[in-house]
């Protein structure tokens, strides 16, 4: 098989330099996720800017139930791919179309009954974690629309990690770059011109990723090469589903308890006070700008290490995670470096004229948590290490971890620290995943190796 296919832009990642490889797979997905995060910035600084703080503080704090929910459909979405870059690295088209074809019917029944119980819950799930009184109705509105909209967030990532499985992180980029910039004109139409409010905002953000999962879908029946789906291989396979869901679900309730330390954490910032929620929204919007490139660089490793692993070429996957931590070091430094000097500047576009305790805020919890970047990218590599090597359920554990770190930096903002607390709560999270991450990506290749 060719290392490209050029027409269709599927790549073998199992030849060539490894380093080589996964920055030239990894550089459309850190774009990808850029633009993605522009657009979010973008939303960030019109609902800022044009409805004020209380209105950008409602929608930061739905934030954590936001990473909560659709946080697993993510990870279940990524976690369908697995299977397909295993199959695809060992040359199995069989195995290929019945994983493709079944993890799609996975996605609809997800997608089902993921919209109908959290639009009926939104209310509730907000008042469970304590959010203000004058930011409740438009997080109410916001969030509403934001879980009507968990069809097009399906689609777009099981599309996605569908093409990135077969090598092609290319055609994803391109196609969330013309939603981002469809996203952020949307914002504007409907907050201003519309005077629609946040939930313009949120209509906005379900529309771009409709687009871009209509986008990637089409690519993928028009001009992927060797995908031919027939009655043989269009089947229910209860193997082949539960292949799926064991690598899958895993990796969806690995999200979900990460986030269940979001929303921890978010009910603290939520008892602090609106100024401390307006203050955290902006600072975690711009380190979400600098932060996403490194879990980008983290899921080109999950489609290298299981293009690797079904090929039994586990010497690459040691390599790979040499030449990864190399990367996400090397960014973890420059992202500093750039924080250091534009966060004045960051903060100030996004808030405006806010109060000076919000501005101050932001800038402090930049200052913290940039210094400790280098737990989340060492994370972001171990961590889909592990799941390209389809121990999921190990990076549940994991997310376990992220859930106590965050859970003991809301107690201490609560109890001794204040805002501060909140700074390292994210910190805290990616060191102790991270140990055990590293623990058991050395366990499994010497299982792995002791097999060969």
């Amino acid at each position: 098989m060719e290392e490209t296919q050029k027409s269709s832009g599927t790549t073998d990642l199992t030849v060539g330099r490894p380093l080589t490889r996964i920055l030239k797979f990894a550089l459309p997905l850190v774009l990808g996720t850029l633009f993605q995060q522009l657009y979010s910035f973008a939303d960030t600084v019109i609902v800022g800017r044009c409805l004020g703080t209380d209105a950008l503080g409602a929608v930061g704090t739905t934030y954590s139930l936001n990473f909560l929910i659709l946080g697993f459909t993510q990870g279940a979405c990524v976690g369908f791919g697995i299977p397909v870059a295993e199959s695809f690295g060992a040359k199995d088209s069989d195995d290929l179309h019945k994983y493709l074809f079944n993890g799609a019917a996975l996605c609809v029944a997800m997608s089902v009954t993921f919209t109908v119980i959290t639009t009926l819950i939104a209310g509730p799930l907000l008042q469970l974690i304590h959010t203000p009184d004058e930011l409740f109705q438009n997080a109410v509105a916001y969030i509403r629309i934001i879980f009507i909209g968990i069809p097009a967030t399906v689609l777009y990532n099981y599309a996605s990690t569908v093409l990135r499985s077969l090598g092609d992180s290319q055609h994803p980029f391109y196609f969330l770059l013309v939603s981002s910039f469809l996203n952020i004109g949307l914002d504007w139409l409907f907050i201003v011109p519309f005077g629609m409010g946040v939930e313009g905002a949120a209509i906005a953000t379900v529309a771009s990723q409709l687009l871009s999962g209509l986008l990637c879908t089409w690519w993928f029946f028009s001009k992927v090469e060797g995908i031919h789906f027939t009655k043989q291989n269009c089947v229910l396979s209860p193997k082949h589903c539960g292949r799926l869901a064991y690598i899958g679900f895993p990796m969806g309730f690995e999200y979900s308890v990460s986030a269940i330390g979001a929303v921890i954490m978010q009910d603290a910032i939520n008892l602090l006070g609106s100024t401390a929620v307006a203050a955290q929204t902006a600072g975690e919007k711009i380190r979400q700008m600098f932060t996403l490139p490194m879990e980008s660089v983290g899921m080109a490793m999950a489609t290298y290490v299981g293009q690797n692993h079904g090929a039994r070429r586990t010497d690459r996957v040691k390599q790979g995670i040499r030449d990864g931590c190399i990367i996400q070091l090397c960014y973890c430094a420059a992202a500093w470096v750039v924080i250091f000097f534009v966060k004045d500047w960051a903060v100030n576009l996004v808030l405006g004229d806010a109060a000076p305790a919000v501005t101050a805020g932001a800038v402090e919890y930049l200052a913290v948590i940039s210094m400790l970047f280098c737990f989340h990218g060492l994370l972001m590599i171990f961590r889909n290490t592990l799941q390209g090597l389809g121990y999921s359920v190990q990076a549940v554990i994991s997310g376990v971890g992220e859930l106590i770190g965050r859970s003991i930096g809301g107690w201490l903002a609560v109890h001794s620290l204040g805002y501060f607390g909140i700074c390292i709560s994210n910190p805290i999270a990616w060191g102790l995943a991270l140990l055990y991450c590293v623990f058991m990506v050395a366990r499994v290749l010497k299982k792995e190796k002791a097999v060969a």
